[in-house]
């Protein structure tokens, strides 16, 4: 009997325990509040599955969630500050021409021969390599860029440098980018 009652309460722990990392994993929006809250409270066992979002260590650059839901940062590209949106849905980075221009790019000698699909529809766009991109100190060298003519309003933080980290994660406080 001792040990049908020891089984029992072993199984109920790791039922609740398996339900709030399900709850961490894929979020909470299909569970009570309450059971929500403690599973974001709780903090992660050590080996804590990989989709969890770990916190920034001190190699790790921390961007806030903008008021507007979007994570916006600051970027140095080949040396100059340039204000960007992180959008992992862009395959690359992409500049304005105007951000292009402030970072050393000469847009007139550029040949717009890739065809990008913007928010305003398709557009031809022109492949650069930027030396460096930085945010917060997460670096990467030689990074693949497109010149975008038309069609941005902001230019782009993409894949081409993010996929080159060694992570990225994003909660609802900002994203952690790991170089």
């Amino acid at each position: 009997m001792a040990n049908s009652v020891g089984i029992i309460a072993l199984a109920t722990v790791c039922a609740v325990f398996a339900g709030e990392m399900v709850i961490k994993a894929r979020g909470a929006e299909h569970v009570s509040p309450a059971l929500a809250e403690r599973a974001h409270s709780t903090p992660a066992p050590a080996m804590a599955p990989s989709n969890v979002t770990p916190t920034p260590t001190a190699r790790s650059a921390f961007v806030s969630k903008s008021k507007d839901g979007h994570y916006w940062a600051w970027a140095r590209m080949d040396g100059q500050a340039v204000r960007v949106l992180i959008d992992t849905g862009a395959t690359a980075v992409a500049l304005t021409p105007e951000d292009a221009k402030r970072i050393g790019v000469d847009v007139d000698l550029l040949v717009y021969n890739r065809d990008v699909n913007t928010a305003l529809g398709m557009t031809h766009a022109a492949p650069v390599i930027l030396s460096h991109v930085s945010v917060e100190g997460a670096d990467v060298s030689k990074v693949e860029a497109l010149v975008v003519p038309q069609g941005l309003s902001a230019s782009l933080l993409g894949m081409s440098y993010l996929g080159r980290l060694e992570s990225f994660n994003a909660n609802r406080q900002g994203m952690v980018l790991h170089p």
